[in-house]
């Protein structure tokens, strides 16, 4: 009896995830593979019509398109900016955010706001308002007597400009590290403060390790979110100035739904995918030196 009953509780729990278990499969599974065996085809959308290619979209993207480099180089540069800066941003606000004042709770809310809206269109054209030639930066730079920049229009300006807009965005790792700072044991400043460790030396003995996890963690995440960046660099600048914010990703998009080589587009994803796959397993190798559990011994 008790056999049948516990049968019986599991089929009844594979019928609530279910619905999971398709959804996962349709939308997730099914795509990754097609993806890969699209990667290799010469495929046409709006023909529905694909021929076996091989490896050719990819031998291509790397000896013959020029413009699959430029993407490259502006994707990893937009990565090298906005992920550092991000994760210091994010912390800074969350060791400001950890003390407790009055008010704490409303100044947390205002600093989350910004990522209730990240990736949208609308805060995307804001952005593009405000950086423009006449834009309100340039009105604030005349009024205070200063010389205007392009922000937008010069390539030494544009890929910094539009990584300030993941940046502000810090509010899911600002949450994270407020989080990870809490379960950072009190015992152990207490003891740092009695044999006389300054709050720097303190920062990068106790805090730093003790958060680490949660620093790995969001690394990963978020070199992940720069690496398939579309939005900002679609909307703002399209790709201008001279390919300067030409990323892999509105490379995907106008090879795939512009051009119609659905083909080629899928090979420039799985490129993509690779890169983020290296160098999250070099995380992981690495995480053995400077990631710190608090179930280790």
């Amino acid at each position: 009896m008790k056999g049948s009953s516990l049968s019986k509780r599991n089929r009844v729990a594979y019928l609530y995830i279910l619905p999971w278990l398709i959804g996962i499969v349709v939308f997730s599974v099914y795509p990754f593979f097609i993806s890969f065996y699209y990667s290799l085809c010469d495929y046409n959308p709006l023909l529905s019509q694909h021929t076996f290619i091989g490896f050719d979209n990819y031998v291509k993207l790397f000896t013959k398109d020029s413009e699959f480099f430029k993407s490259l180089k502006a994707t990893l540069l937009y990565t090298v900016y906005t992920v550092p800066c991000k994760l210091l941003m994010s912390l800074a606000i969350a060791l400001m955010l950890n003390k407790a004042r009055r008010g704490i709770g409303v100044l947390r809310t205002i600093y989350y706001l910004p990522s209730l809206f990240g990736g949208s269109i609308a805060v995307a054209v804001l952005w593009k308002i405000m950086f423009m030639d006449k834009g309100m930066v340039n009105n604030w730079l005349k009024a205070l007597g200063l010389s205007t920049v392009s922000f937008l229009g010069d390539p030494k300006f544009a890929l910094p400009t539009l990584s300030l807009l993941e940046v502000w965005q810090f509010g899911s790792s600002m949450v994270l590290f407020l989080a990870a700072l809490k379960q950072v044991p009190n015992s152990l400043y207490e003891a740092a403060k009695i044999d006389g460790a300054s709050s720097i030396k303190r920062f990068f003995s106790i805090t730093l390790p003790g958060i680490s996890p949660i620093i790995f963690f969001c690394i990963i995440m978020q070199t992940l979110n720069a690496m398939q960046d579309f939005t900002s660099a679609f909307v703002i600048t399209k790709g201008g100035p001279l390919h300067s914010t030409y990323m892999l990703g509105v490379k995907l998009y106008n090879d795939g739904f512009k051009l119609l080589r659905m083909g080629y587009a899928s090979a420039t994803s799985w490129i993509i995918f690779s890169i983020v796959a290296i160098f999250t397993a070099l995380l992981f190798i690495s995480s053995k030196y400077w990631v710190f559990y608090s179930d280790e011994n």
